[in-house]
């Protein structure tokens, strides 16, 4: 029996083949926040509230909540935004809300930014703190606090460092969750 002599397999000419799989482009677009957005909002927060220290709820909000909190941000102008897929899935939103209630704070803001858990490390989250910082300029608002927890929150830190956020004090000890004690970073950015 003789042995056949080995062959390299034949490739098809590069324009025949099959171009390799990417990954679907991430689109979305940015815009103001409505009512029928709540449930979705909802549903990302309350994600983090169930499963990271990154809030420190321990309850889920209910939409009830959520639509009484959407008409106080409304009534104050305070800006709340989303980004939604082309097919208008809520991908992940952005807002401020009053720092305190006494009215010589009303000038000062503080910030939060939630993501879909598919849509991280995608690059949304500064799209919509870029976005977030340039409504607050325009609504008159003059500073933005971030408090974010001192364990598990790298990434937003890096995020508001990035966007000229510094850190003006750390509290330790304040919350109590998924039975480990935490503490909160305070960051702030002048919008002048």
């Amino acid at each position: 029996m003789l042995e056949e002599e080995y062959q390299p397999r034949r490739e098809l000419p590069r324009h025949l083949r099959k171009p390799p799989e990417t990954e679907a482009a991430f689109e979305y677009s940015i815009r103001d926040a409505v009512s029928a957005d709540l449930p979705y909002v909802r549903e990302i927060y309350n994600h983090y509230v169930a499963n990271s220290t990154v809030t420190f709820d321990e309850d889920a909000m209910t939409l009830r909540e959520w639509k009484s909190k959407f008409a106080y941000l409304n009534k104050l102008g305070m800006p709340f935004i989303v980004a939604a897929s082309p097919n208008g899935q809520i991908l992940g939103y952005a807002l401020v809300s009053p720092w305190k209630q006494k009215k010589a704070y009303r000038f000062t803001v503080e910030n939060s930014i939630y993501l879909g858990a598919a849509s991280t490390g995608k690059g949304l989250g500064p799209v919509l703190m870029g976005e977030l910082i340039e409504k607050s300029k325009a609504a008159g608002l003059k500073e933005m606090i971030a408090v974010i927890a001192d364990k598990g929150a790298e990434a937003s830190i890096k995020m508001h460092e990035d966007f000229g956020f510094t850190e003006i004090g750390r509290m330790g000890r304040v919350g109590f969750k998924f039975d480990r004690w935490l503490g909160t970073i305070l960051l702030q950015k002048s919008l002048k």
